[in-house]
């Protein structure tokens, strides 16, 4: 397949890559930029995009420029994780023309402290007044939300934004939710800050992402995650969970549930079966 004319923009996508995003997730050409079909957008996103941190896992070091990211998810069959996700998700809205902002958010500040700040990209979007998009939380909520303290619910689950300290708004998530809060200020900037976070989240052996494997995908009423060996399937009715066992089961759950294609999917395997022995599971 060729591939669509790049843009040198990292903000946004070009005309051709914009058509073929719009493809990749199943929506037509919007007729304007409005909450509705936002939350068309948000939701199809989410639904057609896996997230997973694989290269983070494997020490695979991918370039990360939008025209980068827009070749392995929508020309490929890969995810992302966060500045994947939401990095891709905004470029769209922009060349859609909303009013995006790329927000300098914090998972799990509470613990972590504000030299965390940066681990995760977030998005506000102005409409007639802002909303939080949010593609790039593995488990949270599918269609934006207005970006004011206050409680929601979405497919069962419940949500809410409270105000925190300094400024700060708080994002909690469901109870089962593995990243529980993310916090973010309106309007807040810093891309030297979110750059520097993803290279240590990719490269350091202390980050949560080097040491364990994390793949989710979103469907109607619930997600499906892998974690490490660990395969869940999560809804408001509750989860099941059970052990992938061997290689070939591991690569047909990538193929089969989470729709994605891995390069060397047996190695991976390897060294996940070689932390398990580690860790004496």
């Amino acid at each position: 397949m060729a591939s669509a004319a790049v843009t040198t923009d990292p903000t946004t996508l070009s005309p051709a890559q914009l058509t073929a995003y719009l493809a990749r997730i199943g929506v037509d050409a919007p007729d304007k930029p409005d909450l509705a079909t936002l939350a068309k957008l948000h939701r199809a996103h989410l639904m057609a995009f896996t997230w997973e941190a694989v290269d983070a896992f494997m020490g695979w070091q991918p370039a990360i420029g939008i025209s980068d990211i827009f070749a392995r998810m929508v020309e490929g069959r890969r995810g992302g994780w966060c500045y994947e996700m939401n990095g891709l998700f905004g470029a769209a809205l922009t060349a859609l023309g909303y009013r995006v902002t790329r927000l300098c958010g914090c998972v799990d500040r509470p613990k972590l402290g504000d030299i965390a700040v940066g681990n995760h990209l977030t998005l506000q979007v102005d409409l007639d007044q802002p909303y939080l998009a949010e593609v790039g939380v593995a488990d949270a909520f599918v269609e934006p939300v207005p970006l004011v303290a206050g409680s929601f619910r979405q497919r069962g689950f419940d949500f809410s934004i409270s105000a925190a300290d300094d400024g700060w708004l708080r994002f909690h998530n469901h109870p089962a939710g593995v990243a529980r809060t993310v916090d973010f200020r309106l309007g807040q900037q810093d891309e030297a800050k979110i750059a520097a976070m993803q290279q240590w989240l990719m490269r350091d052996a202390g980050s949560p992402f080097t040491g364990a494997l994390a793949i989710f995908r979103h469907d109607s009423d619930g997600y499906s995650s892998l974690q490490d060996r660990t395969l869940r399937r999560v809804s408001a009715a509750g989860m099941r969970e059970r052990l992938v066992t061997s290689s070939d089961e591991f690569a047909d759950v990538l193929t089969q549930i989470f729709a994605i294609d891995l390069p060397n999917p047996a190695d991976i395997w390897d060294k996940l079966s070689r932390l398990a022995q580690n860790r004496g599971a």
